[in-house]
């Protein structure tokens, strides 16, 4: 169990790095002007040790992850629309003909061995987790209308009124470590792109919550920032959400045909200089978000092969 002090350590350096005061640096030291003084920081291995170690711990522990699914409404919900089938199919087997029963049967089989096919070909193909529980259950859900159809439709009619209350009152919760990542504010924002000081590349992500796109793909930027984050190239979170002003200024749209969320901007000494995805006035479809898109897209191995050369 992780002590208090461990986690107080964690948030200080979390602030910091979030501050417009502060010079975000990963796999450099930190410094804070404060006061005409210069504090260091940990070093980044400390760092790296101090912000990733609740996050292992929990991952190492089978239990957080149980209690993690049983906790939010979204999954949990969804489990006792699931488990609801079995008790219904268990009281249906006393009032169905013997015929109904029979091909319910077999279409059960079928399901479940389609559905299993389905998973194993996600599994393979998806890169996050968000990604791969939501195609998981929407595969689900379209299995059990289709069984349902055999025994009752009232019983289907009664399933999609279920899982349509389960969409509008929750929403699948997305990933929220930062990795070496910094949520930032649009203010500090433009304050660490003025500063002359500060990274030279900034890779920004403007994401929402109430956008499924930005869940499904909340992951793939935090681990890229692991990745590819050094002194010349850093990563920093804009939840438009909160700040929905923000989008104008940066030229986004967040909603409606033309959505462009999430949406990732590269800049070079405060320019903008790439966008992903790019500006679409035909509103054409984005291509899923993968970390393997983004890093081709803004060349992330070319960024991180200068700064090992020491460009």
């Amino acid at each position: 169990m992780v002590g208090l002090w461990d986690q107080e350590l964690c948030w200080a350096v979390s602030y910091l790095k979030a501050s417009p005061f502060a010079k975000v640096q990963t796999m450099d030291s930190i410094h804070v002007r404060n006061s005409g003084h210069e504090v260091q920081d940990p070093t980044p291995e400390n760092q790296d040790k101090c912000e990733y170690k609740i996050m292992d711990k929990k991952r190492s522990n089978p239990m957080e992850w149980l209690n993690q699914m049983v906790g939010e409404p979204y999954y949990f919900f969804h489990f006792l629309a699931f488990f609801s089938y079995f008790i219904v199919r268990s009281s249906a087997s006393n009032v169905l003909s013997p015929q109904i029963t029979q091909l319910l049967f077999y279409r059960e089989i079928q399901a479940v061995l389609a559905f299993f096919m389905l998973i194993a070909y996600k599994m393979a193909r998806e890169e996050t987790w968000e990604a791969f529980f939501a195609d998981t259950l929407f595969f689900g859900k379209i299995f059990l209308i289709a069984l349902t159809l055999i025994m009752d439709y009232h019983l289907t009619l009664w399933y999609l009124v279920v899982f349509s209350v389960i969409y509008v009152l929750t929403q699948q919760p997305p990933y929220e470590e930062l990795g070496s990542a910094s949520k930032l504010t649009p203010l500090q924002l433009e304050a660490l792109l003025t500063e002359g000081n500060t990274s030279r590349f900034w890779l920004v992500e403007f994401r929402a919550s109430f956008s499924s796109g930005c869940r499904r793909a909340s992951r793939c930027f935090p681990e890229l920032s692991i990745t590819y984050s050094n002194k010349n190239l850093s990563f920093g979170i804009v939840d438009l959400g909160l700040f929905p002003n923000a989008a104008e200024k940066f030229g986004i749209s967040p909603g409606g045909s033309m959505g462009q969320l999430p949406t990732y901007i590269l800049f070079e000494n405060a320019i903008e200089v790439s966008r992903f995805p790019e500006f679409n006035f035909e509103a054409t479809p984005t291509p899923p978000i993968t970390k393997r898109l983004l890093a081709r897209h803004f060349e992330l191995d070319r960024h991180l092969l200068e700064y090992v050369n020491g460009k």
